[in-house]
């Protein structure tokens, strides 16, 4: 007797080539493609890279150029993301050119981490800015960039205006960039001359999406892209709290303190997660999608200030080693003033997408004000660091017993933004 023979599975072969006229923006379950999610671990590497740099010039003493670099360095890291996702999330075919053209840009992401160093490392000097490294990445990321909007241009000419400005500010910003670079200016009017630049580069989407109708990116698909760098960024938290646990282990052998720093940078770390989850962007972004780009570029404050957090455990780590100049109420600072503007900014988009002023997140924002402060004066008082950090971990977490306790609000909340705006196609 025979048995019948197992289905054959077809593998999956991605086609050589389909036009990109668009996807379509209230796609069913869209989520994140396999390609995307090894697209931003390559900025794993270059927020890495970031925090190790913030940590090494704070715990130097170098404070001033320490939070330029950063600043810096998490615009270009993160533009460098948001410019791909959304273009992405309308355009994404997954064939051949799309998969090369992306591998390209992973390739361009790697050289970006790798000018890091050296550009916090000319900021400390204080004579120029040398943002050689950082701008060719960018070169490489954008060329196939540019070609993946050219090839939107032709395929899509209902939105070719449109796709047109975007093509136009990447060229236009991209020169600047390559001339600073090139020219090795003083450290000041390098900078100066970046501002216009930043300007150029989050104005150019702006104009594209509301005057010429815009792209068809996905509302629950970028609110899904967003929430995984927030975890991609929340690992930085993880690795500084590694560092801490090696220095505290080292100098002191495993201990009760021990124990605690893990509890309190795990703690802090999964809080920041968890806290982002609350927000409900993907329904909110269906519904008021005129003030995506509020919220999208908001988030570059949100992401470096989760950066600066695992920057600031890792100057922590400093502090207990002996090798940070820096006082226990200034180490204590590194990670308490990035947790306040983490709490401050994730309220400040909730509101911009919900509109909802209403005392209940006001108390939350206050009692978590309040414990930040706490955190910071008990350093103030003598108390050792890992009982400082252990106070600051419970910040996220008046957010989430907050929203846990209320939970009725989100429902009303969504509620009151049930009617979609009539902003369709722009952001």
């Amino acid at each position: 007797m025979t048995r019948p023979s197992a289905p054959i599975t077809q593998s999956r072969v991605a086609p050589l080539r389909i036009r990109m006229t668009g996807r379509d923006p209230r796609e069913e379950r869209r989520a994140a493609t396999p390609l995307e999610l090894l697209f931003d671990l390559t900025f794993v590497i270059a927020f890495g890279r970031t925090a190790e740099e913030l940590a090494v010039l704070v715990a130097d003493g170098h404070v001033g150029p320490a939070i330029i670099g950063f600043a810096f360095a998490t615009f270009a890291v993160s533009w460098a993301w948001i410019n791909f996702t959304w273009f992405a999330s309308a355009y994404d075919t997954d064939d051949w050119l799309f998969r090369l053209t992306t591998m390209v840009q992973m390739v361009g992401v790697l050289i970006l981490a790798l000018g890091v160093p050296p550009m916090f490392e000319s900021l400390a000097a204080g004579e120029h800015l040398d943002n050689k490294v950082l701008v060719l990445g960018f070169v490489v990321m954008r060329v196939p960039m540019v070609l993946q909007w050219s090839r939107a241009a032709l395929a899509d000419p209902e939105r070719r205006p449109s796709v047109a400005v975007f093509i136009a500010t990447l060229l236009v910003a991209q020169a600047g960039w390559v001339t600073i670079a090139l020219l090795d200016l003083p450290t000041v009017v390098s900078l100066a001359c970046v501002a216009p630049l930043m300007m150029l580069e989050a104005i150019g989407p702006v104009v594209a999406e509301r005057v010429h109708g815009g792209t068809p990116w996905h509302p629950h698909h970028i609110a899904e892209r967003y929430g995984l760098v927030v975890i991609i960024a929340v690992g930085e938290g993880l690795t500084g709290t590694t560092f801490a646990l090696a220095a505290l282990i080292e100098e002191s052998g495993w201990t009760v303190e021990t124990a605690l720093l893990g509890l309190a940078g795990v703690a802090l770390t999964f809080g920041l997660w968890w806290a982002y989850d609350v927000m409900p962007s993907g329904e909110l972004l269906a519904a008021r999608s005129r003030r995506s780009f509020t919220w999208g570029y908001g988030h570059i404050v949100l992401f470096g200030a989760i950066i600066a957090i695992g920057g600031g455990l890792h100057a922590g780590a400093f502090y207990l080693q002996g090798e940070s100049s820096l006082s226990a109420v200034g180490t204590a600072l590194t990670v308490a003033v990035p947790v306040a503007v983490y709490v401050g900014t994730f309220y400040a988009l909730f509101a911009v997408l919900s509109r909802a002023h209403d005392r209940f997140h006001v108390v939350l924002v206050g009692v978590s004000a309040v414990v930040v402060l706490a955190s910071v004066a008990l350093a103030a008082a003598g108390v050792a660091l890992v009982w400082c950090l252990l106070v600051l971990a419970a910040t996220p977490w008046v957010t989430v017993v907050g929203h846990g306790l209320a939970g009725r609000r989100e429902s009303q909340v969504l509620g009151a933004t049930s009617v979609t705006e009539t902003d369709e196609g722009g952001r």
